[in-house]
């Protein structure tokens, strides 16, 4: 039998090498999901040229995408239950990327409206995936910076998708192409091929991992058997998976991912059409001016995860992200075209920082059999405001020719969501210890706040 040293420095190995190792993998996986996420943003313009698709159309469109999402969320999580992260997270990438491709080849509203819903379907259940992914490898002591470091990539794939959509944007007629068919053709197939590339890196269980010692599967096994063992005792072995979905607190956290959604999609969607309004700009110059707010994000999101690591709790700071986000974006309503670009950066350090601040609550404290489907409908219920953001600032813009207002809107969002986050419980984090001993115990501290 392994003595408790040996166990702690073997758990401390053992997650050391998933960061290493099925870190970078996702975050791969992620720059591919993001780039075929926000691609549409960049060919707004030139589908409205070339396929006749407007304003309210267009936003509708992008929306419908998270309708699809909400829709299979929950369902694509429980299979990926029963068949496992490895199968389930390559079926998701070489679905999402085939239709991703199917767009290039778009030819009027209602096949534009039909692929956004299949985009959401295919990638129904990959963040939620992820996340529970991170809860059956990470010990809680760790989890919170391997989310930080996950989300972080959205960042990252956000900055690299401006200078590629502009660069794939400016091969018009290169092979009889336009540059927006370039740019689903080949952000889509890229999903594909490294779909299957996936499938042979990816595994699925702490047994299955060859690149672990027999020691440091046992360690780590037990690690995250310990926890789920004090979760169940928290709720005297007695849980009722549904009746926990129904608890107002998840409720709760729900609500303020929906605010921090509808932040993250309204610039996701929106902001290559607000920096058009710099005059002089292209299509290229357009694309590297709309990574400047997603690279500040990135620096902002390490500085958030540095002060989340020493923090108790995490309420504080998750409220100090979402007054930012309200600020920076109250401020670009207000400003000139340059100096909007300039708040939007503010703003997107706030409501992007937020993002991981939040994951940290229910992953620590949910009980470990509502994890997984808790995850889904949190994510799935907040990423409405996926369709609630484009959909309102299409309908904004065809109406006033202006997004102004919508910016207004989501400066109110993202202050409603800092005041309901009071009302959100929190398990505050022991006290912190050194070295990976504390990685190990902080696993035999968790209990059930919901």
């Amino acid at each position: 039998m392994q003595s408790v040293d040996a166990a702690v420095t073997d758990v401390a190995h053992a997650t050391k090498k998933f960061f290493k190792r099925v870190l970078p993998i996702m975050l791969v996986m992620l720059v591919c999901n993001q780039l075929n996420r926000s691609n549409i943003g960049y060919a707004h313009e030139h589908l409205e040229a070339d396929v006749g698709i407007g304003a309210a159309a267009y936003g509708f469109g992008a929306g419908l995408f998270f309708i699809a999402y909400a829709i299979f969320e929950l369902p694509s999580n429980v299979l990926m239950e029963k068949y496992g992260a490895k199968v389930w997270l390559t079926r998701i990438m070489i679905s999402w990327g085939l239709v991703s491709f199917l767009m290039a080849f778009v030819q009027n509203e209602m096949m534009f409206y039909v692929l956004r819903f299949l985009l959401g379907a295919a990638e129904a259940g990959f963040f939620p995936a992820v996340i529970f992914y991170f809860a059956r490898w990470v010990p809680v002591g760790q989890r919170g910076k391997a989310t930080a470091i996950f989300i972080a990539g959205s960042s990252v794939a956000a900055a690299l998708s401006g200078p590629i959509a502009g660069m794939l944007l400016s091969l018009h007629d290169v092979l009889g192409l336009r540059g927006w068919q370039w740019l689903f053709g080949f952000e889509g197939l890229l999903s594909v091929a490294v779909g299957c590339v996936v499938f042979f890196l990816l595994d699925a269980r702490i047994q299955d991992a060859k690149w672990l010692t027999p020691a440091e599967k046992t360690a780590l096994s037990q690690a995250i058997a310990d926890e789920d063992a004090q979760h169940t005792q928290g709720a005297n072995g007695k849980v009722n998976r549904w009746k926990m979905l129904l608890n107002p607190q998840i409720l709760l956290l729900c609500g303020i991912y929906f605010s921090v959604q509808l932040s993250i999609y309204a610039n996701t969607f929106w902001l290559p059409t607000i920096v058009k309004q710099i005059p002089g700009t292209t299509d290229l110059s357009v694309g590297f001016l709309s990574a400047i707010p997603w690279v500040c994000a990135v620096f902002a999101m390490y500085f958030a995860a540095k002060l989340q690591d020493k923090a108790k709790a995490k309420r504080p700071l998750l409220v100090v992200a979402l007054l930012i986000a309200a600020v920076g974006t109250f401020a670009a309503a207000i400003a000139t075209p340059v100096l909007a670009l300039v708040f939007l950066a503010v703003a997107a350090m706030g409501f992007k920082s937020a993002s991981p601040l939040f994951w940290t609550i229910p992953q620590s404290g949910l009980h470990p059999a509502v994890l997984a489907p808790a995850i889904a409908i949190i994510n799935s219920l907040g990423n409405l405001g996926g369709f609630v953001a484009p959909f309102g600032f299409g309908i904004i813009k065809e109406q006033t020719g202006s997004v102004i207002p919508g910016l207004f809107a989501l400066a109110a969002a993202s202050t409603i969501a800092a005041g309901l986050v009071y009302f959100l419980r929190e398990r505050k984090a022991p006290q912190q210890e050194t070295g990976s001993v504390s990685e190990v115990r902080s696993a035999d501290k968790v209990r059930t706040n919901v």
